[in-house]
């Protein structure tokens, strides 16, 4: 990886001059060695401490964001890295490419991949591990959802519905379900077993760009393309009736990329977050839909995902300026600001 290179802090005006009063000094923001050559399009967490990104630059990169330093990089797709997956608790990771493959990692292992699913016709956009580890789902551009026995890298089930572009799938925590959004502007539900869909969602307005489910499997939430403030929305729905929009998340002016729920705090309300192509994040009432707080970051380009580490830590991907770390403080109300890039 090379070594570390010498950290530098990037400083404005320090202070400024306020009816002749000092005023308190600008945060500063810590650069760190960057994780990718490239704009980074995934970013995703391994642990606590460890972050797992993929870029253009067709790398995987694992991250210490804590300490600053990139812990390893696997090389073996020979397109960009569309999207990332770990499996909980293990050392697992899998990545998927325009050049039609996941392949599976093993932090803990060698520099190869062990094991490689191939059997799409287009670019994967979607990967997501079943809840014992045994199965894996895919959705590509090629309009199909495929399901693989882990082990042996076998295609189990596919299945192809015209116009279904998947742009991201989410396997339900626990359960048999699997989300998935997809260019067509619907959301469908597919169960495991019979790999049929059971559920699709009202058609939106726009493209469906990502989705996430809630810690307690009760809701979803599905992001929205857009331009100058049309679309651009994220859209919170009820899990338990199917189609139940519950609340819109509105005021990016550009398509919204990336939407998560935010790991609960004693104290707080539930929140979620949102990444969008106009370089901002915004922080959301899950309930209410009030936006509680916006950052924006300058000279970032669009901002492609959000992985949130734990109640305070959150990380996004952009195009122009790599990785972000930022904190999140949940007072009254919430702040977020940005720590370190990388």
């Amino acid at each position: 990886m090379g070594k570390l290179q010498s950290k530098f802090r990037r400083r404005s005006d320090l202070y400024k001059a306020k009816e002749g009063a000092e005023s308190a000094p600008v945060p500063q923001v810590v650069q760190f060695e960057p994780a990718h050559s490239d704009a980074v399009n995934c970013v995703t967490c391994l642990t606590s401490d460890l972050c797992v990104s993929g870029g253009i630059d067709q790398a995987v990169v694992v991250y210490d964001w804590r300490a600053g330093k990139p812990c390893r990089s696997f090389h073996g797709h020979n397109k960009e890295v569309t999207k990332l997956a770990c499996f909980g608790g293990s050392t697992w990771i899998f990545s998927a490419s325009r050049d039609k493959s996941v392949m599976m990692w093993d932090f803990a292992g060698g520099s190869e991949p062990i094991q490689t699913f191939r059997g799409h016709e287009l670019v994967i956009n979607g990967v997501a591990v079943g809840p014992d580890g045994s199965r894996l789902c895919t959705g590509s551009r090629d309009n199909s959802m495929c399901l693989w026995d882990i082990e042996t890298g076998a295609c189990l089930q596919k299945n192809t519905i015209s116009r279904n572009l998947v742009t991201h799938v989410c396997w339900v925590p626990g359960g048999t379900s699997i989300v998935q959004t997809s260019e067509d502007k619907t959301i469908r539900v597919w169960d495991s077993r019979s790999w049929q869909v059971t559920n699709t969602f009202p058609a939106k307005q726009y493209i469906q760009t990502h989705c996430d489910i809630s810690p307690n499997c009760n809701h979803l939430l599905s992001s929205s393309n857009g331009f100058q403030g049309q679309g651009c929305e994220a859209t919170l729905w009820d899990l338990r009736q199917p189609g139940c929009k519950v609340v819109e998340y509105r005021g990016h002016l550009q398509t919204t990329a990336c939407c998560v729920f935010l790991p609960p705090s004693i104290g707080s309300p539930p929140l979620v977050a949102s990444a969008s192509f106009d370089s901002s994040i915004k922080i959301w009432d899950q309930n209410t839909a009030a936006c509680l707080c916006t950052l924006s970051l300058d000279g970032s380009g669009p901002l492609v995902s959000l992985a949130p580490c734990d109640s305070s830590s959150l990380l996004c991907a952009s195009f122009n300026t790599g990785l972000h770390q930022l904190n999140l403080s949940r007072g009254a109300p919430p702040t977020l600001r940005e720590i370190a890039r990388f």
